[in-house]
């Protein structure tokens, strides 16, 4: 594999695969452009060094079908004034061969939505998983997925994996199109090295305390990371929706608060895997409760277990708040996913921010910070925090799958690990 910061590309056309997977308003205007952002030291490495540049990447979930509220041309003026200079649009990413090859060093070239052919994700769109033919649908788009990566591989001389958010699905240019690129001409971008650098500093280079705090609705979505942290971490906070699935476990009345009743033996077996393994966990005593899912909704403070019936859960109390800074602050080695409550209302936001402030505290006093998964960094950007942390990360699904271990095909593909 070669590394980008040795790579010349002048006089090369290279093929980067980017996450300008970002947030539109209903107008189709840019509500955060931090992806966008992130992959510029790739984009203009290529440049300066005088090659051109083709960008590829998916937006939403088209359905392998051509959905113009979810077409890349949105955002192709918002990448010409990042990039400083014009961008040229191929409305069809299988029929851009000509534009590729007429590039001229230093111009740039975005192709439209990938995911608007379904040979993108590998997947039958028109076959269910029960239908017999499925396997058979399955093994012919798999074929035709190859075909889909090796047209877009032949529109360059170089392939560049920048886009972490999408690294942990086998998709056509994620993966599979590293197949038809020479070990010297594939390469990681420097966000997709970042990336997997500060998952490797979470993992493989921690300096203790380790604390993680786990935020989030659902306690199912996050159990592979929870058990794969079990085994790391000294201190564990699981806060947001997921605490009232604890509460119930517990034997607490939680009101109307969300909760997973399928899940509550599943929270006890969590508690009782922390105890066995000497893991400090720590669960949120009290919450804000709303007669409402409304910012303006009235509200109580009272015990996270002892919610009056009517009511919900929607933030963490002060006493939780305190008690999450106070296991924050000595840490050495943090990592946060999730936020602590509906952060989006502004009266339910003390408990996102206050672990934000507590980790940012730690950061200024030497710690690794590692912020992860779309809201935590939403809340970080919505903090004024994101640079008072050590790392915040682009991946979702992706950086989540990385600390549960698994193997992440994209990275996999260039390091010639498929």
């Amino acid at each position: 594999m070669a590394k980008i910061e040795n790579y010349n590309f002048a006089g090369k056309r290279a093929i980067v695969r980017v996450d300008f997977n970002v947030p539109l308003d209903e107008n189709g205007n840019i509500t955060d452009d931090t992806r966008i952002r992130g992959a510029l030291p790739t984009l203009r490495k290529i440049l300066d060094d005088g090659g051109s540049l083709i960008l590829m990447s998916h937006m939403g979930k088209p359905k392998g079908k051509v959905n113009m509220k979810l077409s890349l041309m949105q955002i192709r003026d918002a990448v010409a004034s990042a990039l400083g200079r014009e961008v040229k649009f191929a409305p069809d990413c299988m029929k851009a061969g000509e534009a590729a090859r007429s590039l001229k060093p230093g111009e740039v070239l975005l192709l439209e939505n990938l995911r608007f052919y379904p040979e993108e994700e590998g997947k039958p769109t028109d076959v269910d998983k029960t239908d017999p033919t499925y396997p058979e649908a399955a093994k012919e788009m798999k074929e035709r997925q190859k075909e889909f990566a090796k047209t877009l591989a032949s529109y360059a001389d170089v392939y560049v994996n920048d886009a972490f958010g999408t690294a942990h699905r086998r998709h056509a240019s994620t993966a599979v199109i590293a197949d038809y690129f020479d070990s010297r001409d594939k390469m990681l971008g420097f966000l997709m090295e970042k990336e997997v650098k500060a998952v490797d500093n979470i993992l493989n280079d921690i300096r203790r305390p380790f604390t993680a705090i786990m935020g989030g609705s659902k306690v199912s979505t996050k159990i592979g990371i929870i058990e794969n942290l079990m085994d790391k971490v000294d201190n564990l906070i699981l806060c947001g929706g997921m605490t009232y699935t604890f509460a119930k476990a517990l034997g607490g009345n939680i009101g109307k608060s969300i909760c997973e009743e399928d899940k509550l033996d599943l929270a006890l077996d969590i508690m009782r895997k922390a105890k066995e393994k000497g893991v400090n966990l720590v669960l949120g005593t009290d919450c804000v409760a709303a007669d409402s899912f409304s910012n303006d909704a009235a509200t109580q403070i009272c015990p996270a277990g002892d919610i009056p019936d009517g009511w919900m859960g929607l933030d963490a109390g002060p006493d939780s708040v305190l008690e999450f800074r106070n296991v924050i602050l000595p840490a050495k080695t943090i990592l946060w996913n999730g936020p602590a409550g509906v952060f989006e209302f502004p009266n339910f936001e003390k408990g996102s921010r206050g672990i934000a402030e507590a980790i940012a505290e730690a950061t200024s006093e030497g710690a690794f910070s590692l912020v992860g998964g779309g809201d935590s960094v939403a809340c970080v950007n919505k903090f004024g925090l994101a640079d008072s942390v050590s790392y915040v990360s682009t991946g979702g699904g992706a950086l989540l799958e990385a600390i549960e271990g698994k193997t992440l095909p994209g990275v996999a593909a260039v390091n010639g690990e498929n």
